[in-house]
């Protein structure tokens, strides 16, 4: 019986400044962080066709930049479908979610998902008025943007958008976090 030896799992990816993807993705998910839907609503090219889709995503690297202008920005993975929407499409909308919505964060989160109108099928909520986007009922807030810059950073696109509209309809309850892979509430 010959005796090889066994084969070693590849190493992870180390960057050329030493840190590992599992190094930083570990470092990172000790940063807690809100939970908000990106939707925008894509419109049909063809004017005699169906009025076109509604498509939504959930982030978490969403943050307010400037308040004069009112400005924010979302992360969006290089190439993902709301990337090249919103390479097309100026117009957008954030919902934060509630800690009570983390059923719709898990749905808008999952890879090889079912298509988007269907996703939104069930939920309560309204097109915006300035985006035409979808904005989630008992959503904590809710913002309608205009892309002001697309910044490529590393494998993700930075969208910053000026605020358009904002509201906060919902008072009750706190915001729902993603803490170390995983949703979670405040307390």
């Amino acid at each position: 019986m010959l005796n090889t030896p066994s084969a070693a799992p590849p190493a992870p990816p180390v960057h050329a400044e030493g840190v590992s993807n599992d190094e930083f993705r570990a470092a990172m998910s000790r940063l807690a962080a809100g939970v908000v839907l990106v939707t925008a609503h894509e419109p049909q090219p063809d004017p005699d066709g169906p009025s076109g889709e509604d498509v939504g995503m959930t982030a978490t690297s969403f943050m307010s930049v400037s308040l004069d202008p009112p400005l924010v920005m979302v992360g969006l993975r290089e190439g993902s479908r709301m990337d090249d929407l919103l390479d097309e499409q100026p117009l957008w909308a954030v919902s934060v979610l509630a800690e009570s919505q983390r059923r719709i964060a898990g749905r808008f989160a999952m890879k090889g998902r079912i298509s988007d109108r269907l996703l939104f099928e069930d939920l309560l909520w309204v097109r915006g008025e300035a985006s035409g986007a979808p904005l989630i009922g008992g959503a904590l807030a809710t913002l309608e943007c205009r892309t002001e810059q697309r910044v490529t950073a590393g494998d993700h696109t930075l969208v910053i958008g000026r605020v358009l509209t904002s509201s906060a309809p919902n008072t009750e309850g706190g915001p729902l976090t993603y803490f170390r892979g995983r949703y979670r509430q405040l307390g």
